[in-house]
């Protein structure tokens, strides 16, 4: 049997609702007996996890951030997104670089050029066959993480940080649009859903 492991990135404003997704995508794997390994950025790895922790908390310049960023990538890639899919196992992967040019770039004004010297460095043969993008209106966003509570670094963040971010994923989106699928994440549950299904049945068909 031919392995063609598929590479499927989420993406979004925060309080967008990747978490409860997350279930619907497992859900549909493993009823379709897709094999599947489900991971996030920052983070993935010991080192990962570790660096999280410095990136969603600590104040540190755009620049280190972005740094960082890639170094924790750069395991990730290393560690386990590659051996994955070379042992044809799907990667599902809570944001990738696209959050990158949307946090780092859109939200903090770092050199999108830079950006992409790491990206080249770092993964320059690996690309997401799918990104979800959770798109919602800022306002809703930030309700959300209000009624939340235990906000990190970027959450707390202005409305137009937020409003960057937004606009730089939509920008990323209309780059790529065979790559992206935008998802309205202000929808009903159940319509949200439904979609997450019929793209996902159109990538692996």
């Amino acid at each position: 049997m031919k392995l063609n492991p598929k590479f499927i990135t989420l993406e979004g404003v925060d309080g967008a609702g990747k978490s409860t997704c997350i279930k619907f995508i497992k859900k549909y794997l493993t009823d379709k007996n897709h094999n599947s390994f489900f991971t996030r950025e920052p983070g993935g790895t010991l080192l990962g996890e570790k660096l999280r922790e410095i990136l969603l908390h600590d104040e540190i310049t755009p620049e280190t951030e972005t740094l960082l960023m890639f170094a924790a990538r750069n395991e990730h890639v290393q560690q386990v997104i590659t051996p994955n899919l070379q042992s044809g196992i799907n990667v599902i992967s809570d944001r990738f670089t696209d959050a990158t040019y949307a946090y780092q770039s859109g939200g903090k004004y770092v050199d999108s050029k830079k950006i992409t010297v790491l990206k080249n460095w770092v993964h320059v043969n690996l690309k997401p066959d799918l990104t979800l993008l959770f798109d919602l209106p800022i306002d809703v966003s930030l309700t959300r993480l209000k009624s939340n509570g235990n906000l990190d670094k970027f959450e707390k963040e202005s409305s137009d940080f937020h409003k960057r971010i937004r606009n730089s994923y939509l920008d990323l989106a209309k780059k790529e649009p065979s790559r992206f699928k935008i998802i309205d994440s202000n929808q009903n549950i159940n319509i949200i859903e439904k979609e997450i299904y019929l793209v996902l049945d159109k990538l692996f068909s």
